[in-house]
This record gives structure tokens, sequence and C-alpha cells, in this order.
């Protein structure tokens, strides 16, 4: 009988199913490498707090904006009705 000739390893399709998935991660590691050094993000400007002091003054009178939020999130919260914590009752 005969021996079976040993055929080189990439010619096992097994093979590529256990190399393909690293050899994907590392291309999309580089993919991404690219985008992130080619594309930086923007640098936040010197008066970005000045800019959100002014929005948190401008929202602190409009609380009641909120309210049906908060009486909905702890109706869902406690089971209590919305009414009840206003002491509306009906």
């Amino acid at each position: 009988m005969t021996q079976p000739v040993a055929q080189p390893w990439w010619k096992f399709g097994h093979v590529w199913l256990v190399v393909a998935g690293p050899l994907v991660v590392v291309v999309a590691s580089f993919i991404t490498l690219y985008l992130a050094v080619s594309r930086p993000d923007p640098l936040v400007s010197d008066d970005s707090a000045r800019r959100g002091s002014e929005v948190n003054k401008a929202q602190a009178g409009s609380d009641s904006n909120l309210a049906p939020a908060v009486q909905a999130r702890n109706h869902a919260q406690t089971g209590v009705s919305p009414k009840k914590i206003l002491g509306v009752e009906r």
C-alpha cells in the first residue's frame, strides 16, 4: 500500500476558517487606526465652560417642563398615581 502524499497546510479549508477570524480583526484594527489618525476630534473651545453655564442658567427656571417626566418616573417606580403625588385626588 502506498502512503498518501501530505499536502501543504494552506490547501486545507479548515485552516482558513481558523485564520480568517483573527485576520479580519487585524485588518479592521488598522482601518480603525487610520480613521482615528486621519480624522481627529475637534478641540473643545476655551469658552465652552462659560457657554455651558449660560445654558444651565437659562434652563434653571424651566423645571416645570420636567414635571410630567418626573411624575411618570415616580409612577413607574412606586405604582402611585401622579394625581396622588400632586395631592389632586379625584
